[in-house]
């Protein structure tokens, strides 16, 4: 009987914008080890007739700030301990992010990937899975052997991204081939928000790489965005490829790297745009429903705080009727709900606690509903003043799904105005929104790319340098 190819899977995943104040510490991550990895429905797809699966250590956090440098170190000790207990391995699954910072550190992956490598040696082939807002350095493309990355934005094939990369260390090590990965760095930053799949050009340059696959030798091509709030020397879009041949793969990592800087001045925002002010008399006008209005500058699943009070001031100050806000994060307050019970009536002052550079709030609020998460640390409460009803969490946190809502007794639908912490809206929202609007609001990911604060990053970015000039420059990876 043939032995089993054994594979140890881990990983880290998160988002961190170097603006933002707040760091991301080990408590805020979810993390599985083991037997609760493989057990789990994000890596059901793991399980091979042919595979001995050695689960390690995964962890995810929602996006934020910087992550805290102990609680880094301790994930990196934990994952690299189980590892060498592992060893010896036919292969490593590593799915990651891309887009940590760790405090005190320029390239978080690269410290992390390097160090698997380093410990199971150059034999062993490493595929990872990558978000397309991640950034990639030359350490990282000179450790792994595999890259798979998203090809929609909003997410909408991350467990799709997430097989292909398992599928390519499958194939290699069960045919033997030994791919190698090709890449051009492409000196373009864009937000989320202007280069979402949804929209032109996005659309088409994501659309285009399924044929590229298909090419003599090519076992992924993909197209990185990369992840524009982070004040990093390594932040850049880039074409990278996984192949065997080799003048296929720099022709078509130069491909995509030209049709994607030519693009550059194409991309834009794909709902209505404009300032808060702006959005809400649109919104006070519209005849549909619900309206929602997405708050960029403060969006956690982009690195955002969370805890801006600035659109619930405004709908405050204009009586607003029939408005959901959904949500601000503010223990405090939350706290304070929960001492007082459903029912109450009290004064808040909301928003601004965690980063007082926000905006908060003051009204009398009464109590409408209390959800207690595990040990209080994920509560909510829904509170409500006037006509605007207002969902505060313990902990930063979206409200992007209908699942989120309903936890809460709400329905997004019904409602004349839905505000989100957001960029581009996610699937369950974008289909309800009548219309979607979008409001520029300041916070530590607002759309005002050129005026972020850069000292970090490599000279001749757009659109920090809108004269510069661009040639693809392919490079191998280092075990090519």
């Amino acid at each position: 009987m043939t032995p089993k190819k054994r594979i140890a899977v881990g990983g880290i995943h998160t988002e961190c914008s170097t603006y933002n104040p707040v760091l991301i510490r080990a408590e805020d991550f979810t993390v599985m080890r083991g037997a609760e990895l493989t057990a789990s429905a994000y890596f059901a797809f793991l399980p091979q007739d042919d595979v001995e699966i050695l689960p390690l250590l995964h962890a995810r956090a929602v996006p934020g700030g910087p992550v805290d440098r102990p609680a880094y170190e301790g994930f990196k000790s934990d994952l690299l301990s189980r590892l060498e207990a592992a060893l010896p391995l036919d292969g490593v699954y590593l799915a990651m992010h891309g887009a940590m910072h760790v405090d005190g550190m320029w390239d978080a992956e690269g410290d992390w990937i390097k160090a698997v490598r380093d410990l199971v040696g150059p034999e062993v082939p490493i595929s990872v899975s990558y978000d397309l807002h991640g950034n990639v350095s030359q350490r990282i493309i000179d450790q792994i052997d595999m890259f798979a990355a998203y090809r929609t934005a909003p997410h909408i094939d991350v467990t799709e991204t997430m097989q292909r990369a398992w599928e390519m260390l499958l194939r290699c090590l069960r045919s033997g081939e030994r791919p190698f990965v090709t890449w051009a760095k492409i000196p373009v930053l864009m937000p989320g928000e202007r280069s979402s799949t949804e929209d032109e050009p996005a659309k088409s340059l994501y659309a285009a790489l399924p044929a590229h696959d298909r090419r003599p030798g090519i076992w992924s091509a993909d197209q990185m965005v990369g992840y524009v709030w982070a004040d990093e020397p390594r932040g850049t879009a880039a074409a990278i490829v996984t192949a065997t041949d080799a003048a296929e793969a720099e022709a078509v990592a130069s491909e995509l790297a030209r049709a994607y800087w030519d693009a550059r001045g194409a991309f834009a925002f794909g709902p209505i745009t404009g300032p808060l002010g702006e959005m809400l008399d649109i919104a006070a006008k519209a005849s549909t429903s619900p309206v929602i209005l997405a708050e960029s500058g403060d969006n956690p699943t982009g690195g955002g705080v969370g805890d801006n009070g600035l659109v619930l001031k405004a709908l405050i100050e204009r009586d607003w009727q029939d408005a959901l806000i959904a949500g601000i994060t503010d223990p405090e307050a939350v706290a304070a709900c929960f001492a007082a019970g459903v029912g109450a009536e009290l004064e808040l002052t909301v928003g601004a606690k965690l980063d007082p550079a926000g905006t908060s709030a003051t009204a009398r609020f009464t109590v409408m509903t209390l959800v207690e998460g595990a040990g209080g640390a994920f509560a909510q409460a829904v509170v409500r003043t006037g006509g605007i009803t207002l969902v505060l969490a313990a902990r930063r946190r979206p409200y992007h799904n209908f699942e989120d809502f309903e936890l809460l007794g709400l329905d997004p639908r019904k409602v004349g105005l839905l505000v989100v912490k957001s960029g581009y809206l996610s699937p369950d929202l974008a289909p309800i929104a009548n219309p979607n609007l979008m409001a520029l609001t300041d916070g530590v990911v607002n759309q005002d790319i050129p005026r972020l604060e850069s000292h970090h990053r490599a000279p001749g970015l757009y659109p920090w340098d809108t004269k510069a000039t661009f040639t693809p420059a392919p490079t191998r990876s280092a075990r090519a």
